[in-house]
C-alpha cells in the first residue's frame, strides 16, 4: 500500500497518511506523496473539500527522526534556502495558499511536524484520543514548517510559548479550549464529524468560500485599515458574481439550501426539518 492514499467520494477528497507502523511519521517518500496528493486536490475541479487523517492509531508523529531529520542536518545552506519554498508535506509551506478548505480529522498523536500538518488545515476535529505536541525542543531544535506562526495566529502567544517551550503534549479537551480544534468526538464518530463539516461547506458558494479563506489568511499580521480594505475589495468582487444573484433569488423564493423550517409538532429544537 502507498504511504499516502488519495481518494475521492463525491466532492470530498480524502488524504490519508498511511504508514501506521511508524505512527505515520513523514519520511522523504511520504513527503513527496503528500505534495502530489495536495497538488492533485488543488487541480481537481470535481472536488471542493479535503479531509486529512492518519491510518492506525496516530494522525502523524512528526518527521521521521531516523531518516528525514539527519538528512536536513547535513544539508547545505543553499539547500536550506531553496527549501524555504518547499516545507514539509506541501501545505505547511509551498502549497499553503490552496484556497479550497481542508479539514483535519485528528485520530491520535499529532506531534511536531504532524502538529504542523494539522495546523495547516483550516478546521480540525479531534478524537477523544488525540494528543497534540511540539516535541522538537526535546530533540534539540524547534518548529520550522509553520508550527510557531500558526500556533500564535490560532491560539495566541501564551499558548504557543507554553506548548513550544515545555514540549509537553496536551489532550483533545485542552486543545479545544485553546481553539486548536473545533470539536472533540468519540473515535468512531471522527470521520463522520469531519464529513458533516465538509458537507456544511459544500452547501455554500465555493467562490465565496474560497474568497473568504483568502481574505482571512491575507489579513493576518496587517493593521486594521488594511484588513478592512482587503475585506471590502474581496467582498464586493464576489458579490458581483452571477452566482450571488442566483443564490439571493433562491433565498427570496424560500428554496435556498439549509433554510430553517417552521417548528414541527414535538420538535424541541425549534429548527424543524432542514432542506438538504
Amino acid at each position: 500500500m502507498p504511504k499516502v492514499i488519495y481518494e475521492t467520494r463525491g466532492r470530498i477528497a480524502y488524504i490519508t497518511l498511511n504508514r501506521p507502523d511508524a505512527r505515520n511519521a513523514i519520511d522523504d517518500e511520504m513527503d513527496s506523496l503528500l505534495w502530489h496528493a495536495f497538488r492533485q486536490f488543488h487541480a481537481d475541479g470535481a472536488v471542493d473539500v479535503a479531509i486529512v487523517t492518519g491510518a492506525g492509531e496516530a494522525f502523524c508523529a512528526g518527521a521521521d527522526l531516523k531518516t528525514l531529520i539527519p538528512e536536513r542536518m547535513d544539508s547545505s545552506a543553499w539547500w536550506v534556502r531553496q527549501n524555504v519554498e518547499h516545507g514539509l508535506g506541501g501545505i505547511t509551506r509551498g502549497l499553503h495558499d490552496i484556497r479550497k478548505p481542508l479539514v483535519a480529522a485528528v485520530n491520535g498523536w499529532a506531534l511536531a511536524a504532524g502538529f504542523e500538518l494539522a495546523l495547516a488545515c483550516d478546521i480540525r476535529v479531534a478524537s477523544e484520543r488525540a494528543q497534540f505536541g511540539s516535541f522538537e525542543a526535546r530533540r534539540g531544535f524547534h518548529h520550522m514548517d509553520g508550527g510557531i506562526p500558526r500556533l500564535v495566529d490560532i491560539a495566541g502567544v501564551a499558548a504557543a510559548l507554553e506548548l513550544v517551550l515545555t514540549a509537553e503534549p496536551i489532550g483533545a479537551d485542552r486543545a479545544e479550549r485553546l481553539g486548536l480544534v473545533t470539536s472533540v468526538v468519540a473515535p468512531e464518530d471522527l470521520l463522520s464529524a469531519a464529513e458533516a463539516i465538509a458537507h456544511q461547506m459544500l452547501r455554500n458558494s465555493q467562490d465565496a468560500l474560497r474568497s473568504a479563506k483568502e481574505t482571512i489568511l491575507d489579513m493576518i499580521g496587517r493593521r486594521l485599515d488594511d484588513q478592512l480594505r482587503i475585506e471590502a475589495l474581496n467582498g464586493w468582487a464576489i458579490v458581483r458574481d452571477e452566482e450571488s444573484r442566483d443564490r439571493l433569488q433562491s433565498f427570496y423564493d424560500r428554496r435556498d439550501p439549509g433554510r430553517p423550517r417552521a417548528k414541527a409538532v414535538g420538535d424541541s429544537t425549534g429548527l424543524g426539518d432542514r432542506v438538504a
